[in-house]
């Protein structure tokens, strides 16, 4: 930073032709001026500048130094102005991550429309059902469902989705509406990808290990079996709303509901949030409680 010091200065006066109009550009004082082109010309070990009491002249040096440092103080105003654009017109890369099926559904979809709004940005998303380092993988912002096990992230609530255990009529009439979660153990369960699923039970938060012949770690397969008669399945309401209304399934142990779990936009502290990811993350937060 040695060699930048009073270069800024030394243009500005040499543009000004005074000192004082060079201070009033900078919007700082005269002394400070005069003593930043001092330290620089006891840097360079040259006179820049002729002063005297009624004006001041460049010297041959001063003349050359100021050809050749112009352009650098130029430079610096056209990158400042790039970095001030970057904060109201959205350009650059976007990278996210959100889980497959989820994803597919709701993410990509608001991913299209916030690009279909930004012609400048540009978005790599990647779709998988593993949590992925955020900062191994330079990732901006990752869609996180239900708890969240890393304290080390920053994150924003965007929404919330609620469990339901549902089965086929077919199946409930065959093998009988169970009225307590200890019932389960009597039936066909269709298995995520945890092996167990959430309640409530006289207001304390309950996980219990299921049992069945089919488990899968794609809830659209667990929703089809599930349309299909096979058994019992846990679900969030974005894929049992539609068969509900329909009366492909019904809806059983409603008294021991599971607390709604967030839907989160998360991204590490370590990573400066910039204006893109920011309006990014509030896109999201406006547009995805309106189509879940």
């Amino acid at each position: 930073m040695a060699y930048w010091q009073g270069v800024e200065e030394f243009v500005a006066v040499v543009e000004s032709q005074s000192f004082t109009g060079a201070a009033k550009k900078l919007n700082t004082s005269v002394v400070h001026v005069s003593r930043k082109i001092a330290k620089l010309e006891q840097h360079l070990a040259i006179k820049l500048l002729n002063r005297t009491t009624r004006k001041i002249s460049v010297t041959e040096a001063g003349s050359l130094y100021y050809e050749k440092c112009r352009h650098l103080v130029e430079g610096l105003d056209i990158a400042e102005q790039a970095v001030t654009n970057m904060q109201t017109t959205l350009t650059g890369q976007l990278k996210l991550t959100a889980p497959l099926t989820y994803g597919e559904k709701f993410i990509a979809p608001l991913v299209n429309e916030f690009i279909e709004q930004n012609l400048q940005i540009n978005v790599e998303l990647v779709l998988t059902n593993q949590q992925l380092d955020l900062v191994d993988n330079n990732i901006d912002v990752a869609i996180r469902l239900g708890v969240l096990k890393d304290s080390t992230l920053i994150a924003k609530k965007l929404g919330t989705r609620q469990l339901h255990v549902c089965a086929s009529p077919q199946y409930l009439d065959e093998f009988g509406i169970p009225t307590s979660i200890d019932e389960l153990s009597g039936h066909q369960c269709l298995i995520g990808s945890i092996g167990f699923w959430k309640f409530q039970q006289l207001g304390v938060e309950k996980n219990y290990k299921v049992v069945g012949r089919l488990a899968c770690n794609s809830g659209p397969s667990l929703l089809d079996a599930a349309k299909r008669g096979l058994g019992l399945v846990q679900l969030p309401d974005y894929y049992v709303r539609e068969p509900l209304k329909r009366q492909q399934l019904k809806e059983v142990l409603t008294d021991f509901s599971s607390e709604p779990e967030g839907i989160w936009a998360v991204f590490s502290q370590n990573k400066y949030l910039s204006t893109k990811t920011r309006l990014f993350i509030d896109f999201l937060a406006q547009r995805l409680p309106e189509i879940t």
